[in-house]
C-alpha cells in the first residue's frame, strides 16, 4: 500500500548515495553489464501490457530506454495513453484508498548505532498531473528517534492493466525541527527523469528486473526484482499469508545492500529487511486506519500547502507540473 524509501542513512535520504549520470557506464544489475543510454521515441500501435507491466509496444507518447538500466529485459516503456482519465489505485499488492492512513515502525542499524523510526503514509484525495497523467498524491511523513526528518509527496498511477507506476517525489527534509530544502526531487518528464514501476500488474517470480525510477538530475536508480511468492510473514498488525517478496536494489551502488519488501494480496506492504550493506534497514506494519471526512479534508489543505510550497524550494522542474487539485474530499 506504500513504497518505503530507498535509504543508507537514518532515513536521510537515499537519493544522495547514487553516482552521477556520469558514470553509468556499468549500471546493469550485479553480473549483468549495463550501458548508458538516451530515451527515444518509438511510433507504433497502442501498447499491451506484458505480465512484467513493460509495454510490448509503445505509442508516440511513449519513452524507451532500450538497453534496460536494471539489466536486460528491463527497458523503460513508458505510455501515457496506457493511464485512464483519473487514478485509480486498486492493484491488491499496492492498492491506495484515499484517506487510508499506514503507520509503519522500525530501524536503521549502522555503525554509529541504531535509530528508531515510525513512518505514516497518507493516502490524500488529491491528484496531480504529470506528462499528461493524472495521479494520486500520496504524503509521507517520516520521524527518527521522534524527531520529523523528512516530509514527502508521492505520485503513482495506474495502468488500465494494472501496473502502478511511481511519477516522482517531493522529499522535504528536515534537521532539528527546521526545513533544510529537498534537493532529491524528481519529476518524470523533467531534466531526464523517467518514471517507474512501482508494481507490476502480474508479479511472478522468473520475470526480469523492472526499473522502479530514474532520475539522472540526482543521481537516482532502483532496480526491482520478484524474489518470492505465497510466503507468510508476522508483524505488529498481524500475520499474513500469500505474501510476495520483491528485492530492490541499487545497482550504482552495490556497498548499500538489498531490500526486500513483503507485499500482502489486498493489504499492500507489510514488512522490509536488509540485506547486506552497511546500513540496515527494516519496517514492520503497525497499523492501518481510516480517515474520517474532517480529517481527509485537513490532510489534503496540509498536503495542498506542501504542493504550493514545492513551487517555491524547485522552480526548475517541480514548478512546471500543474498544481495539486482536491479530487476526494468525503472518505466514503
Amino acid at each position: 500500500m506504500f513504497q518505503p524509501k530507498r535509504r543508507q542513512t537514518a532515513f536521510g535520504t537515499a537519493l544522495t548515495l547514487f553516482l552521477a549520470m556520469a558514470t553509468m557506464a556499468s549500471c546493469g544489475a550485479p553480473g549483468s553489464p549495463g550501458s548508458t543510454t538516451t530515451a527515444t521515441t518509438t511510433e507504433t500501435a497502442s501498447p499491451t501490457e506484458s505480465p512484467t507491466g513493460l509495454s510490448e509496444t509503445t505509442s508516440p507518447t511513449a519513452t524507451t530506454d532500450a538497453a534496460g538500466l536494471c539489466g536486460p529485459g528491463s527497458a523503460i516503456n513508458f505510455d501515457r495513453a496506457a493511464f485512464p482519465a483519473s487514478p485509480k489505485i486498486d492493484n491488491q499488492w499496492f492498492p491506495l484508498k484515499p484517506g487510508t492512513v499506514i503507520t509503519t515502525i522500525g530501524q536503521v542499524e549502522n555503525a554509529e548505532g541504531t535509530t528508531e523510526r515510525i513512518v505514516t503514509h497518507t493516502v490524500t484525495g488529491l491528484t496531480k498531473v504529470i506528462d499528461g497523467v493524472k495521479t494520486q498524491v500520496l504524503w509521507d511523513r517520516d520521524y527518527a528517534d521522534g524527531e520529523l526528518v523528512e516530509s514527502e509527496l508521492a505520485f503513482f498511477a495506474q495502468t488500465e492493466t494494472g501496473t502502478v507506476w511511481l511519477f516522482g517525489e517531493y522529499p522535504e527534509e528536515f534537521e532539528n525541527g527546521t526545513f533544510i530544502g529537498a534537493p532529491n526531487t524528481f519529476i518524470h518528464g523533467s531534466s531526464g527523469t523517467q518514471a517507474g514501476i512501482a508494481m507490476q500488474g502480474q508479479p511472478r517470480t522468473g520475470t526480469p528486473e523492472y526499473v522502479q525510477a530514474h532520475a539522472p538530475a540526482v543521481n537516482f536508480l532502483d532496480c526491482g526484482k520478484v524474489f518470492e511468492e505465497h510466503q507468510s510473514v508476522c508483524v505488529a498488525a498481524g500475520c499474513y499469508d500469500d505474501v510476495l517478496v520483491i528485492d530492490e536494489h541499487n545497482p550504482l551502488e552495490p556497498a548499500v545492500g538489498h531490500q526486500r519488501k513483503y507485499y500482502s494480496a489486498g493489504t499492500g506492504l507489510v514488512k522490509v529487511t536488509a540485506e547486506g550493506g552497511d546500513n540496515r534497514e527494516t519496517l514492520d506494519l503497525e497499523k492501518i486506519e481510516q480517515l474520517t471526512d474532517a480529517q481527509l479534508k485537513e490532510v489534503n489543505e496540509e498536503a495542498l500547502k506542501l504542493d504550493a510550497h514545492a513551487y517555491e524550494v524547485n522552480p526548475t522542474d517541480y514548478a512546471k507540473t500543474p498544481r495539486a487539485e482536491v479530487a476526494v474530499s468525503t472518505v466514503g
